[in-house]
């Protein structure tokens, strides 16, 4: 697989209809800033709110995690205003991208916190996404694919249908899969491939739901970030998947948007597997194809994170 230097970076700009890595440049970053790096539907607003639990140290955020950790390449805001908003802030930003590594802009003195799921659970939480998609946003979008003479401004109807062509067809010249967002599968290379640099962490969605508190406590020890004993339950039952529901107004990604139809319906069921049923024989033959030209020791991570079975 591709190799790149970060110290080289940016390689890529991923230019896409809803979003662009350009929108980094005039960023000013800061010791200590902490990047939220995932694909989409991996765990991005949970890695978040974990970020917001350690750093406040309280179970109750003053504002939507939305307007606390805006999406930096989101193009739904103007750049210089979410800047602006990073750039007031006077506690510890942790910022949230779905960038590959080699699109971004390298950073030594910030920590990299790069989020990756099963894909096969990627893709069901896609499908929730789009269900609940609030029809005018998602007509917006739809008008943007065509703007930019993508192919294919809507998704089909059949799951399977869906996922394979999910599997085939990239937005990028330089993706083969991902379509008609990015590659999960590439993206969580480029972080894997500098896994050993000191300000990198890789976190999997199946830790975390293995055991939140030891997946809590070692994000903390990365950050290097001091939590006294007592204060441990009560942020680690905030970060729990009900409380996270249940207080979806403030905790769902774009709701300054007005993106969703139901706040709450973002966070669906948050549970691995659900795949299971859905899939047919043909559809999983075909990502068994796709993921055969990735590293196995990664493969195996991404599907299963440290410990289980696929």
């Amino acid at each position: 697989m591709e190799q790149f230097s970060l110290e080289d970076l940016p390689l890529r700009h991923y230019q896409h209809p809803v979003w662009d890595s350009g929108r980094w440049a005039g960023f000013e970053p800061r010791p200590g800033d902490i990047l939220v790096c995932t694909p989409y539907k991996a765990g991005t607003t949970w890695m978040q709110m974990i970020c917001a639990l350690l750093i406040f140290q309280r179970t109750e955020i003053d504002h939507p995690l939305a307007e606390i950790s805006p999406w930096m390449d989101l193009k739904g805001h103007d750049a210089a205003d979410v800047h602006a908003t990073y750039a007031a802030q006077t506690h510890r930003r942790f910022i949230k991208t779905h960038t590959p590594l080699d699109g971004l802009p390298w950073y030594p003195q910030a920590r990299y916190i790069c989020v990756q799921r099963d894909p096969r659970d990627v893709f069901m939480s896609l499908l929730n996404h789009l269900q609940n998609w609030n029809p005018e946003s998602r007509a917006l979008f739809a008008q943007a694919m065509r703007d930019s003479g993508a192919e294919k401004p809507t998704v089909p109807d059949d799951p399977n249908a869906f996922f394979r062509e999910w599997l085939t067809d990239g937005s990028f010249d330089w993706e083969e899969d991902g379509a008609p967002y990015w590659s999960v599968f590439r993206h969580g290379l480029t972080y894997w491939l500098h896994r050993d640099r000191p300000n990198i962490e890789l976190v999997h969605y199946a830790d975390l739901k293995r055991n939140l508190e030891a997946g809590m406590r070692r994000i903390a020890e990365f950050l290097e970030i001091e939590v006294p004993d007592g204060t441990w339950p009560r942020l680690v039952e905030a970060a729990r998947f009900e409380n996270m529901k249940k207080n979806a107004d403030r905790t769902a990604p774009d709701t300054d948007m007005n993106m969703w139809k139901d706040n709450s319906q973002f966070f669906n069921k948050g549970t691995s597997g659900q795949w299971q049923g859905v899939l047919d024989s043909d559809s999983l033959a075909l990502l068994e194809q796709v993921t055969a030209k990735y590293p196995a020791a990664y493969i195996d991570w991404l599907f299963n994170g440290s410990g289980g079975d696929a």
